[in-house]
């Protein structure tokens, strides 16, 4: 499928959050409730289309072990997008999350776009983080957030199609060049992916108008 941009996506948080469910669901429409947890980097891809630009996204999924890390940082430096991760049935996971956004804030683009992802929202019963205390810190730090269910599908799509839409509203507005590192031109059609064995299935969304 053609392409006139490329953006790049990593997903972080803690380990267990759903980041690797989340991807699995976005790129293969499926859920693996015992899936192993990530060792090092995986990846998949899906296309959008914002207003009449056709956009490709790579998604990286970083494990959340410390042993992992510095291998994970040199991942946001090349991200437009960063997924932060939160599980809404456990505490611990929203706590740490002023650790992994100062970690953004240090490696990451500074134009770059986070959204925070409440996952698992559809074990509501188990709920640990209420929805406000999400938006609330999203308000706080200038994020994006959304919440999401690996497992049910809810609004998987919607994370990474608002994401994208983000991004190409700050192309328009100048403040993300399209020549800046973290955007890749059509030109880039020739860039070569170093990674794991991508996940092949992807969608398109298309967003009207901007």
């Amino acid at each position: 499928m053609s392409y006139s941009l490329l953006f790049r996506y990593v997903l972080i948080g803690d380990s267990a959050a759903g980041k690797s469910c989340i991807l699995l669901q976005l790129t293969e429409k499926k859920f693996e409730p015992l899936f192993n947890l990530t060792i090092g980097v995986e990846f998949g891809c899906c296309h959008v289309t914002v207003g009449e630009t056709p956009i490709k996204i790579q998604v990286w999924d970083t494990a959340g072990q410390e042993n992992f890390r510095s291998l994970t940082r040199s991942y946001y430096r090349g991200a437009a997008g960063l997924l932060l991760v939160y599980d809404i049935t456990r505490r611990d996971s929203f706590t740490n999350l002023p650790f992994w956004l100062a970690d953004l804030r240090q490696y990451a683009s500074e134009n770059a776009v986070i959204m925070l992802i409440g996952n698992k929202c559809d074990l509501d019963v188990q709920r640990a983080v209420s929805t406000e205390e999400g938006k609330a810190f999203a308000r706080e730090n200038g994020l994006l957030f959304i919440e999401t269910s690996a497992r049910m599908a809810i609004n998987i799509e919607k994370a990474f199609v608002q994401t994208a839409e983000e991004i190409y509203s700050r192309i328009q507005q100048g403040i993300l060049d399209v020549n800046h590192k973290v955007i890749s031109p059509l030109c880039s059609l020739s860039y070569k992916i170093l990674s794991p064995a991508p996940r092949s299935q992807t969608f398109v969304y298309r967003i009207s108008g901007g």
